[in-house]
């Protein structure tokens, strides 16, 4: 009897620690940015390093408090995560589109892959000029050159979960009796969807790297826009400020699809909930 006891309470006990080593766990993830921001803080206060080349972070933090209070720097902010949204619906719904025909068709495959794999080899800077002869330098431009980064992750990884599909769960729908819109409700978008989000996870981190660019075109609104004026007159507090949004709104953005993958995934084991 007493064996009996502690095989169903040690279940719960565990269920109850796993909070805590949940929090364990996130407070070990921030130790080592953390001590970076403190190194770097002692650094500048001890005149290690001097503040035209690299101001402390509670200066970069005084900097961004005072563009936030002018209303200055949610300006920049909004304009930027407008473009980056936009920009990623455009190209990742394109890029889903084209993923998916050609991975559940043979022809398209042929018509179709060849060509966009071509264009994903070509230099992302190198298409620049044609971009700006095609779009000018105004809002069209910046958001075809961020679509244009969202499409190719999301093709990839679009069509490889496709082809990843078990071919015996094809066979069992076919004899089963499935209508092909039952089929790809049911087998082909639940199975090729780890692999679609991976490739959304990574159009994200393509969205900001291609926004940055696009933002150095004529423009006087974005967060690219203030890292380039900030250059102009050597304000390195601001450049800083302008690196750190970006990083934490990248995080933000792979936290947010970590969320999607955690909800549309929960009936894989490897997205359990508290899968990292």
């Amino acid at each position: 009897m007493p064996a009996d006891t502690t095989t169903t309470v040690a279940p719960a006990a565990r269920m109850r620690l796993l909070p805590g080593l949940q929090l364990t766990q996130l407070a070990m993830t921030w130790a080592v940015p953390a001590g970076v921001v403190l190194l770097w803080e002692l650094a500048a206060r001890g005149g290690l390093v001097t503040p035209h080349v690299l101001p402390a972070p509670s200066r970069v933090l005084a900097t961004g408090w005072e563009l936030a209070q002018s209303g200055e720097l949610g300006r920049h902010l909004v304009a930027s995560l407008a473009r980056a949204s936009i920009g990623f619906v455009i190209g990742g719904t394109i890029g889903f589109a084209l993923g998916v025909a050609v991975g559940i068709s043979r022809l398209a495959q042929t018509l179709l892959d060849r060509s966009v794999q071509m264009i994903r080899a070509i230099p992302f800077l190198a298409l620049l000029p044609l971009v700006i002869v095609w779009f000018g330098v105004g809002e069209g431009a910046k958001l075809f050159l961020v679509a244009l980064a969202v499409v190719f992750p999301v093709y990839i990884n679009t069509m490889l979960g496709m082809r990843q599909i078990d071919p015996k769960l094809m066979e069992l729908a076919r004899v089963t009796g499935l209508g092909w819109p039952a089929i790809v409700r049911r087998i082909i978008l639940p199975g090729a969807m780890p692999s679609v989000l991976t490739g959304v996870r990574y159009a994200l981190a393509q969205a900001w790297l291609a926004l940055i660019i696009a933002e150095t075109l004529a423009t006087t609104r974005g967060i690219g826009f203030l890292a380039m004026d900030a250059r102009e007159f050597l304000q390195t507090d601001v450049i800083l400020l302008t690196i750190v949004i970006y990083s934490i709104v990248g995080v933000g953005a792979d936290a947010l699809a970590r969320v999607f993958e955690r909800r549309l995934l929960a009936w894989h084991p490897n997205y359990a909930e508290g899968h990292a």
